[in-house]
C-alpha cells in the first residue's frame, strides 16, 4: 500500500501545477515563463538536497557514463511533458487540464511492451518483455470515459481550435512523462535514488529551459514578480515534493508492470485536488453536472486499477509467466 499512498500524496502536490499555472495565465503571465522557471528554480533546491545526502559524486559519475540516455529521456520525460502542459493552461481551467492529463494512465499501459519485467524463478530473476495488460487497459478505459464526459460541458463554449490546443498538448505530455520516467529507471537501475534522478533529469534538460527562457525574454519580456513567486511554489510543491514522491513510488514497484500501472493511476486524484484548489484560490465556480460525473468515473477507474493490481489475478499471471520461463 505504501506506493499507492506515495502516489496519492504526489497527486496532491502535482495539482498545484494545474492551479498555479492557470492562475499565472489569468494574471497575464506567459506559459513560456511558467514552464521554464519551474525547472530553473528546481536546480538549487535539488542540488542542496542531493549534496546534503552526499550523493552528487555518484550522480555525476553516472551521467558521464550515460550522457546520451540522460539527455534523450530527460528531454522526453521533462521537456515534452511540462512545456505542452504549460501551453495548454492558456486554453482551459486547471481541473480540465488535470482531467485530460489522466490519459497518462492509459499511456502507461500501452507502453508496457517497450519494457522488460523482472520475474523471480528458481534459477534467479529473469527479464522478459512486458505483455500488454489487457484487463488493466480495460479498467483504464473507465478513466478515459470520465475524461471524455468531463470535456462535454466545456467543449460547448469554445471553438474547435481552442479545444484541440487545450487537449492535444496534454495528450502528448501524457505519453512523454511515463516513457521518460520508465526509461530513466531502466538506465539508472538501483544505483540512483529518486532525489538523484530528479536532479539529473533537471540538469540534463536545463539547456532547453535556458533556451526557452531566452526566447521568452526576447519575445515577451521578463516575467512579473507574481509569476516568479508562483513559479517558485510550483517548483517546490510539484517539481520537487510531488516528483520525488512519484519517482519513489515507481521505484518501489520497479519490474512489476501491473503495480506500476496502479501507481500511475493514483494521479487521477489530481482532478479532485485541482477542482478544490481552483474553487478555494481562484474563486472558480463548481464544475457542471457532466463534469462532476466525469470526475466520478475518473476516480472510480483509479480505485478499480488499484484493486486489480493488488488482486490474486495479477499474482497468478506472474506465477504462470515464472513457470513458463523455468
Amino acid at each position: 500500500m505504501r506506493p499507492i499512498v506515495y502516489g496519492l500524496l504526489a497527486s496532491f502536490f502535482f495539482a498545484f501545477t494545474f492551479v498555479l499555472n492557470r492562475a499565472m495565465d489569468l494574471s497575464g503571465g506567459h506559459w513560456i515563463w511558467s514552464a521554464s522557471l519551474r525547472y530553473l528554480f528546481m536546480v538549487p533546491f535539488l542540488f542542496l538536497i542531493v549534496a546534503k545526502r552526499k550523493n552528487l559524486g555518484v550522480l555525476f559519475s553516472h551521467m558521464r557514463k550515460h550522457p546520451r540516455a540522460w539527455l534523450v529521456w530527460s528531454f522526453i520525460g521533462f521537456v515534452l511533458f511540462y512545456a505542452p502542459l504549460s501551453f495548454a493552461a492558456a486554453y482551459g481551467p486547471g481541473w480540465l487540464i488535470a482531467g485530460t492529463w489522466q490519459v497518462t494512465i492509459i499511456a502507461g499501459s500501452l507502453l508496457v511492451p517497450l519494457f522488460y519485467e523482472s520475474i523471480d524463478t528458481p534459477h534467479g530473476p529473469v527479464k522478459i518483455r512486458g505483455r500488454l495488460p489487457v484487463k488493466g487497459l480495460l479498467l483504464s478505459c473507465v478513466i478515459l470515459l470520465g475524461v471524455a464526459v468531463m470535456q462535454i460541458e466545456h467543449a460547448r463554449g469554445i471553438s474547435q481550435a481552442e479545444l484541440f490546443l487545450g487537449i492535444l498538448p496534454v495528450v502528448l505530455a501524457a505519453f512523454a512523462y511515463p516513457l521518460g520516467n520508465r526509461k530513466m529507471m531502466e538506465v539508472c537501475g538501483k544505483e540512483i535514488d529518486a532525489y538523484q534522478r530528479v536532479l539529473g533529469m533537471t540538469l540534463a534538460s536545463l539547456p532547453f529551459w535556458l533556451l526557452l527562457a531566452g526566447y521568452g525574454w526576447v519575445m515577451e519580456g521578463p516575467p512579473g514578480g507574481g509569476q516568479i513567486v508562483q513559479s517558485i511554489l510550483v517548483a517546490v510543491t510539484s517539481g520537487i515534493i510531488a516528483t520525488v514522491l512519484f519517482f519513489a513510488a515507481t521505484d518501489m514497484v520497479r519490474g512489476d508492470t501491473h503495480r506500476l500501472a496502479a501507481v500511475e493511476a493514483t494521479q487521477s486524484g489530481e482532478v479532485l485536488f485541482a477542482v478544490l484548489g481552483e474553487m478555494l484560490l481562484l474563486s472558480a465556480p463548481m464544475p457542471a453536472l457532466w463534469s462532476l460525473l466525469g470526475m466520478l468515473l475518473v476516480v472510480l477507474g483509479m480505485i478499480l486499477h488499484s484493486l486489480y493490481s493488488h488482486g490474486p489475478e495479477t499474482k497468478k499471471v506472474s506465477k504462470n509467466v515464472s513457470e513458463k520461463v523455468t
